[in-house]
């Protein structure tokens, strides 16, 4: 790895890793080469990008204390802000860089998604993006069969959180990154699509290797919970529809208050206590 991303991945490590994520470089030229025009990242190919994505640590060590302390308006989803928060602490702590943020949930004006997350963590050798086209002869017929990442140490429990571009930084001698094919069989392949596509609710697709580490059972709760129920669960008060836009554009202001709010079941009491930081 060439000293300069060898040097910005351990600044965005140092700002990012300690909250239960995972950084991966990659070049722009990577991404769009396996994307048809319309998906591509308007940027010259060699400019350098990083895949982040979030471990099964992330909800004690990142969204717990976020929430016991950050006040959001509007707090629209509780993981998509305290993740935001985290990414834009990488542009805080590198000043003298220009950088872009792209959160994996963010679309076009025509709804058309800013980034292919899948994608993005297959080029950038963090999981490996298994489709359709990966298992020979399927046996699917005229079924859709939607595609799924599998990272060699977590299988299925992650998640993609975004990718941070680097603007007028360019790496052209980049070595390819290359994702661990760690579902090799066409038969395992085809029982991990059919679990996504069919029994994803189950979680057992995640399972597709055995993961050095799983959600917690209150992490599995969380995420298994529609998302206006999940404010009762967190003992939270879910915003009113006047309290603003529904953009997912970051308002944070941290206080300290007076009276803790009802933090019912002992979601917000985090098992693992954050380094100290400037923000949660």
């Amino acid at each position: 790895m060439e000293p300069q991303v060898a040097e910005l991945k351990q600044k965005i490590e140092d700002t990012l890793c300690p909250f239960g994520f995972e950084v991966y470089p990659f070049q722009v030229a990577w991404y769009n080469a396996v994307l048809p025009a319309a998906f591509h990242l308007p940027l010259p190919g060699p400019t350098l990008a990083f895949l982040v994505l979030s471990t099964p640590a992330m909800f004690d060590r990142a969204l717990k204390p976020f929430l016991q302390i950050c006040h959001l308006q509007p707090l629209t989803d509780p993981v998509d802000q305290c993740v935001a928060y985290h990414l834009g602490r990488v542009r805080e702590n590198l000043p003298e860089l220009q950088i872009e943020v792209i959160a994996d949930y963010e679309v076009h004006p025509n709804r058309r998604p800013k980034i292919l997350a899948q994608t993005a963590a297959h080029v950038a050798g963090a999981a490996y993006y298994y489709q359709r086209q990966d298992v020979e002869s399927d046996p699917w017929g005229t079924q859709h069969i939607s595609g799924v990442c599998i990272h060699p140490r977590f299988g299925g429990w992650f998640a993609i959180r975004g990718v941070v571009l680097l603007p007028g930084i360019v790496v052209p001698d980049l070595p390819p990154a290359k994702p661990i094919d760690c579902v090799p069989s066409r038969a395992d392949r085809i029982t991990l699509l059919e679990r996504f596509n069919f029994h994803w609710r189950d979680w057992t697709y995640r399972d597709a290797v055995t993961p050095q580490e799983r959600y917690s059972e209150e992490q599995k709760a969380y995420f298994s919970t529609p998302p206006a129920q999940r404010w009762a669960l967190l003992g939270l008060s879910q915003p009113s529809e006047e309290s603003g836009s529904t953009s997912h554009e970051l308002h944070l202001t941290t206080i300290l208050p007076k009276k803790p709010q009802n933090l019912s079941r002992g979601w917000l009491s985090p098992k693992v206590s954050p380094p100290a930081s400037p923000g949660p």
